[in-house]
């Protein structure tokens, strides 16, 4: 009795972990999950700027507070379930439960989690003010960064040209500090109260470097004013050096994940699941991959496409000579699969779920198989037997 407790605990957990943490796209429980999440957050920052609206603030107090207190509520619950559902990550596994938990509590992630609702209960132990509380709930803005794919990267973007972007500032700052330098020398006498000091004179080299150009303060003097013209050219050029920086590892990033989801859907297909990673190397350099919501068209009846198609995952429905095979993730299809006496003018393709395609052109196909004795022989198998069960209908 106590086993099969303890087992359905652990299958209770790894089902939390499944829901709040892998967020597969087919889970229909982590989809809907995720989206409740990211519209309380969203209503918690549309209700912390009613409350600085005196008109708004006044007559819906009462609801405000209750949606605040219900809103803690759910994401200390979700705070809780996710340190609890944590031990079932893969890394995490090997750890005592306590060790894992508070591993997985010093993440940055889990820290913006806290931070969102910690200032809530800190309010019982201490006195704070209430505006300052306000403020303060702010922070659960930043739990979006947990759904969101695009903060994530440049969370991942920054981490990674951390060293190139201190570069970047330390020149930066030197050169601002050279300018307001420069600029006090030639300006002093002219504007003692604009450019009496270095500090003082920070803010025109700050304005002009990055190119906001207030016109609050400006030099007068003739040297000032090539010298100001001076810094604004370098000022285009090294202000811009960050924004490089990012685009750069901007790049990079979609490149390594455009590989690493390209290199998932492969794995995915069983023909190749065999395939050392050299050549699986070889073929991504010839594949493409194409998405198609459930519905969608993939091939119409006279359309002569040379290429073959792998199902990395979903359902495509396969008409061939007004026959319908119905084909599912590892599957695949295309002038290969077919009969002699077919051709694909005479099929054709339709998804039936939200599919994730590997295209490949018939030229890089017929290298492949040219390269990879196996493969071609398991190519010719499942043909053969594919046209088989075709003969046996009735």
């Amino acid at each position: 009795m106590r086993k099969r407790k303890s087992w359905e605990l652990t299958a209770l957990r790894r089902r939390a972990h499944e829901v709040l943490e892998a967020g597969h796209a087919d889970d229909r429980l982590s989809t809907a999950f995720d989206a409740f999440i990211v519209a309380l957050i969203i209503l918690n920052v549309i209700a912390f700027a009613m409350q600085t609206v005196e008109s708004l603030a006044a007559p819906y107090h009462a609801l405000l507070e209750w949606f605040d207190v219900v809103s803690v509520g759910i994401f200390t619950v979700e705070y809780v379930a996710r340190l609890w559902a944590c031990v079932e990550l893969p890394p995490l596994r090997h750890l005592p439960h306590w060790r894992a938990r508070w591993r997985f509590a010093r993440r940055p992630l889990l820290i913006v989690d806290l931070a969102a609702i910690l200032p809530f209960y800190l309010a019982f132990l201490f006195t704070l003010d209430l505006r300052v509380l306000r403020v303060l709930r702010l922070l659960r803005f930043f739990k979006l960064a947990r759904y969101s794919p695009a903060l994530q990267t440049l969370g991942r973007v920054l981490a990674n040209e951390r060293r190139a972007l201190y570069g970047a500032l330390i020149v930066m700052m030197s050169l601002l500090l050279f300018s307001a330098t420069i600029i006090y020398f030639l300006e002093r006498e002219a504007q003692p109260e604009v450019f009496g000091s270095v500090p003082a004179s920070a803010w025109w080299a700050l304005a002009t470097l990055t190119t906001v150009g207030y016109g609050d303060v400006v030099p007068v003097t003739t040297a000032g004013r090539v010298f100001g013209g001076v810094v604004m050219i370098f000022g285009l050029g090294m202000f811009a050096l960050p924004i490089g920086i990012v685009a750069t590892g901007f790049a990079q990033e979609i490149n390594k994940r455009e590989f690493v989801v390209t290199w998932s859907m492969v794995a995915k297909v069983p023909l190749f699941s065999r395939l050392n990673a050299a050549a699986i190397g070889k073929l991504m350099s010839g594949l493409r991959s194409q998405s198609f919501p459930a519905g969608a068209r993939i091939l119409r009846e006279g359309e002569n496409v040379d290429a073959i198609w792998f199902i990395a995952s979903g359902e495509v429905s396969l008409k061939v000579h007004g026959r319908q095979h119905l084909l599912e993730a590892g599957d695949y299809f295309g002038d290969e699969t077919l009969d002699e006496t077919d051709s694909l003018e005479q099929v054709t393709a339709t998804a039936v779920s939200n599919c994730d395609l590997l295209v490949l052109e018939r030229d890089e196909f017929d290298r492949l198989l040219r390269d990879n004795d196996e493969l071609r022989k398991q190519i010719r198998a499942a043909a053969r037997e594919r046209r088989a069960k075709e003969r046996r209908r009735p």
